[in-house]
């Protein structure tokens, strides 16, 4: 048996370099990584292609290496309640490939899974299907989509174990359970890290051979984004 336990957030992402393609596990600020992502601002690594879903609020999250300059470029579905990422996209100064949400899901799904392109009918007719193959298919159109690898993928866990095997809890199984298995190297970060064999194999959602580094993280602040409207004027 492997023991992919490492020391802290800093350990776990030493070798990230400037330029790498890493996938952020969560969706907007349910289940992200909190603890990679601070250890990356804190590594200062730059030129960062992110894919995440989305890239949180200005303050926390992917919103602290965006307002620091350390991505490069931001392959996601949503541009969402982040005003500086908002700014940087019409501004030109961070490229952004904006995906619709479930062709991003399926196409890091695909990676996982090992298939190197599907087709799907989202986007046809539209700009999502600049440049793409277009095939038909019982009278319907559809864009050839491939599957979205990375050199990382973080993800956060509620629970885990040394060996890398995952247990998310309900909502923050999202987007990381698929993109823990579409990336050279997984990294882990969980609220609880146990000892092989505690839990229950039906309870897993992401077994320990998609994770490479898997370490406990400490004060998390599971923030959401909550509903906000303008004040009437």
């Amino acid at each position: 048996m492997i023991n992919k336990k490492v020391a802290d957030a800093d350990a776990a992402v030493q070798d990230i370099n400037d330029g790498a393609t890493i996938m952020f596990g969560g969706f907007g600020l349910n289940g992200i990584p909190e603890n990679s992502i601070a250890a990356l601002v804190r590594k200062g690594t730059k030129s960062i292609v992110a894919i995440s879903n989305n890239c949180g609020v200005d303050d926390f999250g992917l919103g602290l290496m965006l307002n620091r300059k350390q991505i490069r470029k931001m392959i996601s579905s949503y541009v969402g309640e982040n005003a500086e990422f908002e700014r940087q996209m019409l501004s030109g100064e961070l490229e952004v490939d904006l995906i619709p949400q479930g062709t991003l899901a399926t196409r890091i799904q695909m990676a996982g899974m090992g298939i190197p392109a599907f087709f799907t009918p989202a986007g046809f007719g539209t700009e999502v299907a600049i440049g793409k193959e277009v095939r038909e298919f019982k009278g319907k159109m559809y864009l050839m989509e491939n599957a979205l690898h990375a050199q990382f993928a973080i993800v956060k866990a509620w629970k885990g174990d040394t060996l890398g095997n995952l247990i998310f809890r309900k909502a923050t199984r999202n987007f990381s359970t698929s993109m823990a298995k579409a990336g050279d190297i997984t990294i882990a970060e969980v609220e609880e890290l146990v000892e092989p064999g505690t839990f229950d194999p039906d309870q897993i959602d992401v077994a320990g051979v998609y994770v490479h580094r898997i370490y406990q993280g400490v004060n998390y602040e599971k923030r959401i984004e909550r509903r906000t409207v303008a004040l009437k004027k």
